[in-house]
């Protein structure tokens, strides 16, 4: 392959040839270099030894991309300055007078009976203002999972319940003056437990005589709750057992992937209040503020007009907070003492009572000819969803579609089941079920290439879905509620260009040379190269919905108001960019306000990889809207008998015999002059496709064979997300998501002790990848331009997600000849390996 030509630094506006790489050229006023110019040395401060170096994402730019002038355009994050002066805008910076500080009392045991609760002590402390438990809140069955009318069965959830199933489950909540007032009254709480067996493992929990995690009469909605299986999902696509037969060769596995937890920076965090109308404001850390208002109402026992949810700058989510968690909390609290009340959990509380991402014992069984065609695919999961089935339907159901859709296979079946067990709560986490299909489905499909003595690289190109190609087993494994009544078509994939793209970034011939493996200077070194082919989706078709309003300012900016949830990556941005494009004015002309129940417009929330494609072209659409009332207001002022002609651009309107107007003549016009009004616009999108985007992955590694540690040195990701509609952004998103994605494959696990308590909840024994230890990174962006996104975009989000594991554990085998089927790659799972096979120093 020949080496992409980057000497020279081009915008991608400017007239480039198809398929050659060149890296964006940045203003200069917002990324200073050496001698003014991108991609120079930063010298940090005086009296600094370090410079940083500004790493530029690499684009493949599609010759069909549309000419624009905001969108694709390293515009900076509306947001940055505020957050760089430390201006108030999380939750915690909110402050009320006469605020009551809420803590949580959490069980200590991993299943247990609540025989009684005595909190008479805990009241009679001055400054203790109320403590809420089963005895004194409303028995109300609910499912926690942030997700949209109506929510997913089972409801196996209550505020507060006479039984708990994992260790970190509600007891009990005070609220008091002080923080230490609160903390010193859960002390005094009397809590009597019968304590009961639990069990731990997904296959342990679904075998007969297992404990029963849920016999509560009341249970609603559960597959089968005396085995404690949440759902059982099935799905197939051709006959799946004629293709076994027709195969010419059929290959077995079994692969496990493990527990990790987001790791927020900012942890769960709710104020809540009554307004002057008495109705209960909560302000909230959360990715889904319309469906934390739908479904805390009916907990509280209040209709939902009298409850506004605020979303405020939210530091970190990655799924955690797409769960209603706190907010029903601090709501029964608010309504019990007629003060505002602040709940938020501390690091040890956000590992144990929070989310998680869903363990999964993942078995694959798949039929192929000598040539290396796929014939036959099945998939079995066991999945493990904590105590509560949350999330347990979906992210199942998405780990199904992501494992038999990345490659053609004409019979395919699924099989789930969902075992209720008694760890902490998995939930949604980024990828959402994606990431451990891709690290079961890779290292598969590189088993059978090296079986069948094929090129892992040319057996996955001859099996990956093409243009045209059908996604058939979709329709059965819509999240939710939702249905697809046709079977979706790949429509646009730039996945063969990101493979040769990545693997001439990661220098894939050295991954056949002996001597560049083996360094005979380092005899306890092995080095590997690895891979792994990504797809993922791009919102719920049939389900996501955004919606947006803009109306336009006497001075000629706009207010845009979306429900869309901004959690740090950038949507606020990306928003206001499509809506710049649309009407003709820089960036700064936007102004966005977003995620408030009562100000906004309805948005489902941030998840899915929704964002860009479904608010962002409800942005659109908005903004197109109005832009034909601008122009509509320029033919009455200009005197044009046709007015379709008028152009936005440059803050002005030009018609076609060459007058123009300023915004702010039209503003002033429309609302002050003659016959006034307000120009603005209302629209909402939903979709009924789901284009993916695709990815390719690359790692490179040393093992060093005597002690099994594993350093990644290198991490390469080209990734078709269509036109990206902010290149700095989007190569953040891949950046973050492949930074997470190295410590689930590396070395974040969440680690218990024989009761069930997770014996490292905190930063530290936790292990988190330091910004000093992270392997060199490389990001590409593959131009495709997706007919059904805002200008041409698709889903960036998630898919960084979804590589790193099988990339490492190709790299890993590549290095050493040993195939390790389970994560993290920790050193002492990676030296046993090497050690059972006989090659460990």
């Amino acid at each position: 392959m020949s080496e992409p030509q980057c000497s020279r630094a081009a915008s991608i506006s400017t007239p480039i040839e198809p398929n050659v790489l060149r890296p964006i050229t940045l203003p200069e006023r917002d990324w200073p270099g050496e001698g003014g110019e991108p991609g120079g040395e930063v010298t940090p401060g005086e009296g600094s030894t370090q410079t940083q170096r500004i790493v530029l994402p690499k684009f493949v730019v599609a010759p069909e991309a549309p000419e624009t002038r905001v969108v694709g355009k390293p515009e900076v994050k509306v947001d940055a300055l505020k957050l760089v002066k430390g201006n108030p805008a999380f939750v915690d910076d909110f402050e009320m007078r006469g605020m009551l500080h809420a803590r949580l009392l959490t069980s200590p045991h991993a299943h247990a009976r609540i025989l009684d609760i005595d909190d008479s002590e805990a009241l009679a402390l001055p400054g203790v203002h109320a403590v809420i438990h089963y005895k004194n809140v409303p028995r109300v069955r609910y499912a926690s999972g942030g997700q949209s009318y109506p929510n997913p069965k089972p409801y196996d959830q209550v505020s507060f319940d006479n039984k708990v199933r994992y260790v970190g489950d509600r007891v009990a909540a005070v609220a008091a003056e002080t923080p230490e007032l609160a903390e010193e009254a859960l002390k005094r709480i009397k809590v009597t437990y019968e304590v009961l067996p639990a069990v731990f493992d997904e296959n342990e929990a679904i075998r007969e005589g297992a404990p029963v995690i849920h016999d509560e009469p009341d249970m609603e909605g559960a597959y089968d709750a005396a085995h404690n299986i949440s759902h059982y999902i099935e799905a197939e696509v051709g006959d799946v057992e004629k293709g076994f037969e027709q195969a010419d060769l059929v290959f077995e596995q079994t692969y496990r992937v493990h527990q990790v937890q987001q790791a927020p920076i900012e942890p769960h965090i709710c104020i809540g209040y009554w307004d002057a109308d008495e109705r209960l404001v909560l302000r909230t850390s959360t990715q889904v503020p319309f469906h934390v208002r739908r479904m805390v109402a009916p907990l509280l026992g209040l209709p939902v007009k009298r409850i506004r949810v605020i979303k405020p700058r939210i530091g970190g989510g990655f799924g955690s907070k797409q769960e209603m968690l706190l907010e029903d909390i601090v709501g029964h609290l608010v309504m019990a003492t007629n003060r505002p009340v602040r709940l938020q959990l501390n690091r040890t509380e956000e590992f144990m009572s929070s989310r998680t991402r869903h363990p999964q014992t993942i078995h694959y069984k798949t039929g192929v000819k000598r040539d290396g065609t796929l014939v036959a695919q099945k998939m079995i999961v066991i999945g493990n969803t904590g105590p509560y089935a949350a999330h347990g339907l979906t992210v199942q159901t998405v780990t199904g579609m992501r494992g038999l859709s990345t490659y053609n296979c004409p019979n395919k079946r699924f099989e789930c089941y969902v075992a209720y067990t008694n760890i902490p709560v998995p939930g949604a986490y980024r990828g959402y079920g994606a990431p451990q299909a891709h690290f079961a489905l890779e290292s598969h499909m590189e088993e059978i290439a090296e079986a069948l003595g094929m090129d892992v690289v040319e057996f996955k190109r001859k099996n990956w879905v093409k243009p045209g190609d059908p996604l058939d087993i979709a329709p059965q494994l819509g999240e939710g509620e939702a249905e697809i009544s046709a079977v979706p078509i790949v429509v646009t994939s730039g996945l063969a260009e990101c493979i040769a793209q990545g693997m001439n970034a990661i220098g894939w011939e050295r991954r056949y040379d002996p001597a560049w493996r083996a360094p005979a200077e380092r005899p306890h070194i092995r080095r590997g190269i690895g891979m792994a082919v990504c797809m993922h989706g791009t919102a719920i078709p049939g389900l996501d919905m955004g919606a947006a309003s803009i109306k336009i300012n006497d001075d000629g900016s706009f207010n845009l108001l979306v429900g869309a949830t901004d959690l740090g990556t950038g949507s606020d941005t990306v928003l206001s960019q499509i809506a710049a494009e649309v009407l003709g004015v820089p960036l700064e002309d936007i102004i966005i306000y977003s995620s408030d129940t009562d100000m906004t417009p309805f948005d489902t929330g941030a998840y899915a990889s929704s964002t860009t494609y479904i608010s962002g072209t409800a942005v659109k659409r908005a903004a197109e809207d109005l832009r034909e009332q601008i122009k509509e207001r320029v033919g009455l002022m200009l005197g044009l008998d046709d007015w379709s002609g008028v152009e936005l651009r440059d803050r002005r309107a030009y018609a076609p015999d060459g007058r123009s107007l300023s915004l702010e003549e039209i503003a002033l016009h429309a609302l002050h002059q003659h016959d006034q009004r307000q120009l603005m616009a209302t629209a909402s999108f939903v979709s009924p496709d789901s284009p993916p985007p695709f990815a390719g992955q690359f790692a490179e590694v040393e093992v060093d064979i005597q002690t099994g540690q594993v350093t990644v040195k290198k991490l390469v990701m080209a990734v078709d997300c269509g036109v990206a509609i902010n290149p700095i952004t989007a190569s953040g998103q891949v950046e973050g998501g492949m930074t997470q994605a190295l410590g689930y494959a590396h070395c974040e696990e969440m680690a218990y002790d024989e009761n069930g308590r997770m014996v490292n909840p905190a930063f530290g024994p936790y292990k988190i990848y330091r910004a000093d230890e992270m392997p060199e990174l490389d990001v590409y962006l593959v131009q495709t331009v997706e007919p059904t996104g805002p200008f041409g975009a698709k889903a960036v989000a998630e898919i960084p997600k979804d590589g790193v594991a099988p990339a490492l554990a190709s790299a890993i085998y590549n290095a050493t000849g040993v195939r390790i089927r389970q994560i993290p790659f920790t050193p002492e799972r990676v030296w046993r390996a090497l050690r059972e096979a006989g090659v460990a120093g």
